[in-house]
């Protein structure tokens, strides 16, 4: 009996088989390939800066240099995706090799953080001194002068003096590297008023000044103290005496007055016996202003003096010996025995 063939698979069958095979497969390698453009680059940590003007395209390819995206095109694609290709801003961005591009879009779309310069002014410096520090951090020192002498800008300086001596806080600050003077000196008052607070004002009201005296008694704490424990001895001393009478006796508030540095004073050209509305030995009272621009220890010290000796008495007189030490004391036979021992 003679069996019949079934027919084989025809060749045609197994070649289209074999070219879907190949299509699945080059499809799958081009979808891998593509989900790979949307990973992590792995390159190093970079900030990147934005300038007015900065095209997204622009960024995109700075970004693939650095290895933050492995494919310019395709950030550009998730920005335009999302909606967010028209909010990239001036300022940095701060981006890792191990972001996404989904996550480097997003940072891109997010606030950027502004560029700043850290400006250091000390406590106990002069109106004057401030212009140099600006300078040198890249400032215009004699813009920034014009505005410091600008008194209407502060209430308790307007038509008492000549400048914003006393109001200008101590501090570090972080400025933009184009601010304006007008902005960085109203910064810094800014921050001065905070100090003001109503605790702070009703405490110095019941020592019997107003605000501006409280920041020019502070200025002289400032300019005597060797550090920040001795401000509460000083200003205690200086309350006891405004509150009896005596001169205050500073040596400072001489200097200021005559425009020179504490060094230069000198008794024997008469520099004490010059009359000055700053000199507090030849007038009795706080001199006619701030002599420097006191800090926060120094603020704080006038409001919470030190007004007694261990043994009770009202402390009225104070000498820096040349051991470091300060030495204090109620009458002033006592001071001047002081004098002749530690100096």
């Amino acid at each position: 009996m003679t069996r019949l063939r079934r027919p084989g698979t025809p060749w045609w069958v197994w070649a289209l088989l074999s070219l879907l095979a190949l299509i699945v497969v080059a499809g799958l390698g081009v979808f891998l390939y593509v989900r790979s453009l949307f990973g992590p680059a792995g390159g190093a940590p970079y900030t990147l800066t934005v300038k007015p003007g900065d095209s997204l395209p622009a960024v995109a390819r700075t970004l693939e240099e650095r290895g933050i995206v492995k494919n310019a095109r395709v950030l550009r694609y998730v920005m335009d995706r999302d909606g967010t290709a028209g909010r990239l801003k001036e300022g940095l961005y701060d981006l890792r090799g191990d972001m996404s591009v989904d996550q480097v879009a997003a940072r891109l779309a997010g606030p950027a953080r502004l560029p700043s310069v850290n400006v250091t002014v000390p406590e106990g410096r002069r109106i004057q001194d401030i212009p140099a520090i600006f300078e040198k951090a890249g400032f215009d020192g004699a813009a920034v002068l014009s505005v410091l002498k600008n008194a209407s800008l502060s209430e308790y300086a307007k038509g008492k003096q000549p400048n914003l001596e006393g109001f200008v806080f101590p501090d570090t600050y972080a400025f933009r590297p184009k601010e304006t003077p007008q902005r960085i000196v109203q910064t810094m008052l800014g921050r001065m008023a905070s100090e003001f607070t109503p605790e702070n004002v009703a405490k110095a009201r019941a020592l019997g000044l107003g605000v501006r005296d409280w920041v020019i008694l502070a200025s002289m704490v400032q300019a005597e103290a060797a550090n920040d424990a001795e401000m509460p001895v000083v200003a205690g001393v200086f309350l006891n005496r405004l509150r009896d009478g005596i001169a205050l006796g500073s040596d400072p508030t001489v200097a200021y007055g005559l425009g020179k540095d504490l060094p230069e004073l000198d008794r024997s050209a008469g520099d004490f016996t010059r009359d000055t509305p700053y000199s507090t030995y030849t007038r009795q009272g706080l001199p006619a202003g701030p002599i420097n621009n006191p800090g926060r220890a120094a603020l704080l010290s006038v409001l919470n003096p030190t007004l007694k000796m261990s043994d009770g008495r009202d402390a009225l007189y104070f000498l820096h010996g040349l051991d470091g030490r300060i030495y204090v004391n109620h009458d002033y036979a006592a001071h001047l025995r002081d004098v002749a021992r530690y100096r």
